[in-house]
């Protein structure tokens, strides 16, 4: 019998121990949310708040309540753009990133 493992432990793991992975699940984050996926980029911003600051930190931080911020990072929550803009600069600040936006042409 082959053992498995949680996908989204998985992932948590690999947040808490490689920073680089977690900056660029929240580049990924930002950039399925620009090009029209919100709900991708609420998952994937949801398992970034849990694997770091987690969603009490968060909720202390904001302001908002908990239950809130899950709701808001649900797969079919709907954040203002000022939440998800706090959401966004609190991730950017624990992960030490700067976030820079490029447009491309198409051609």
């Amino acid at each position: 019998m082959a053992l498995t493992v949680d996908s989204a432990a998985t992932v948590e793991a690999r947040i808490q121990r490689d920073p680089k992975f977690a900056a660029a699940l929240l580049d990924e984050a930002i950039a399925v949310f620009l090009n029209g996926e919100p709900d991708v980029a609420r998952l994937v911003l949801r398992d970034l708040v849990n694997a770091t600051i987690g969603f009490e930190e968060l909720a202390t931080i904001t302001g908002k309540p908990s239950k809130s911020l899950h709701r808001m990072l649900s797969a079919k929550g709907n954040p203002t753009m000022d939440n998800l803009t706090m959401i966004l600069a609190v991730l950017r600040a624990e992960l030490q990133v700067e976030i820079r936006v490029q447009t491309v042409a198409v051609a």
